[in-house]
C-alpha cells in the first residue's frame, strides 16, 4: 500500500524542522509493508523579504516587538528541539533569508531523487550552523556536498526555473486554507497542521490506508 505524504513548509521555519523529525520517527515506527514516500512543498512565511534578506534581530523585533521577547521563544524552541535531537543555535543566525532560492534547489534536487536530503541539509547548515541559506554560493555548496553537479545548480538559480513551482505550491496552500506550516497532507485527504506528535502521525496514517 502507498503512502503519500505531502510536506508543505518553509526552511526558516523552527517547527518545520521539528515537525520533520517527529513526522521521521512515525514513518520509521508505522508498518513497514507501506510504500511509504515524502514530498516537500514550498511555503513563503515572508514573501515580501527582500531578495538579500535582512538582519535577523531587525526582522525579530519587527515581528515580536523585543529582542527579549525573540530570545524568549527561542529559548522555547531551543527546549523543544533537544528533546527531538536539533540543538537550535539561534545565537549564530545573522540573517532572516529570503528563501525563494532555497525551495528553488529543493524542487531541483526532486528531479533528481535527494529532495529530502537537500531538505535536512539546508535546515541544518540555516538552524545548526548559523549560515545564509539565501546566499547562492551557499545553496550551491550544499547542494555539491550532496553530489548535485555545481554548474547545474548555479545555471538554475541564475535563471527563472522553479519560479511556476513556487507559484503553483501557493495555489495548494490556498485551497489547502494553509495559515502556517507545517501543514502536511497524506494521500490526498487526511491533513494535520503543526509539527503533531509522531503517534498523531501514525494514528493519520492508518486512516489514510483503511480508507483505501
Amino acid at each position: 500500500m502507498k503512502l503519500l505524504i505531502d510536506v508543505i513548509s518553509d526552511v526558516i521555519c523552527p517547527w518545520c524542522y521539528i515537525g520533520k523529525r517527529r513526522l521521521e520517527k512515525a514513518i520509521a515506527a508505522f508498518d513497514g509493508q507501506h510504500d511509504v514516500q515524502v514530498k516537500w512543498h514550498p511555503f513563503q512565511l515572508n514573501p515580501a523579504m527582500p531578495k538579500e534578506g535582512i538582519s535577523r534581530r531587525e526582522y525579530r523585533i519587527r515581528k515580536f516587538g523585543s529582542w527579549e521577547r525573540s530570545m524568549e521563544l527561542d529559548a522555547k524552541i531551543i527546549a523543544v528541539g533537544t528533546t527531538e535531537g536539533i540543538h537550535f543555535a539561534f545565537d549564530k543566525m545573522e540573517q532572516t533569508p529570503n528563501t525563494v532560492d532555497a525551495h528553488r534547489l529543493i524542487w531541483l534536487a526532486d528531479q533528481h531523487g535527494c529532495q529530502g536530503e537537500v531538505v535536512e541539509a539546508l535546515f541544518r547548515a540555516y538552524f545548526i550552523e548559523g549560515i545564509d541559506i539565501g546566499n547562492q554560493q551557499t545553496l550551491i555548496d550544499v547542494a555539491a556536498e550532496l553530489g548535485l553537479d555545481r554548474q547545474s545548480v548555479e545555471t538554475m538559480l541564475n535563471s527563472d526555473a522553479g519560479l511556476e513551482v513556487i507559484a503553483q505550491a501557493g495555489e495548494l496552500s490556498q485551497r489547502q486554507d494553509v495559515t502556517g506550516v507545517p501543514f502536511i497532507i497524506i494521500n490526498n485527504a487526511i491533513t494535520l497542521s503543526g509539527a503533531q506528535a509522531p503517534e498523531t502521525f501514525i494514528e493519520a496514517f492508518r486512516q489514510a490506508v483503511e480508507s483505501k
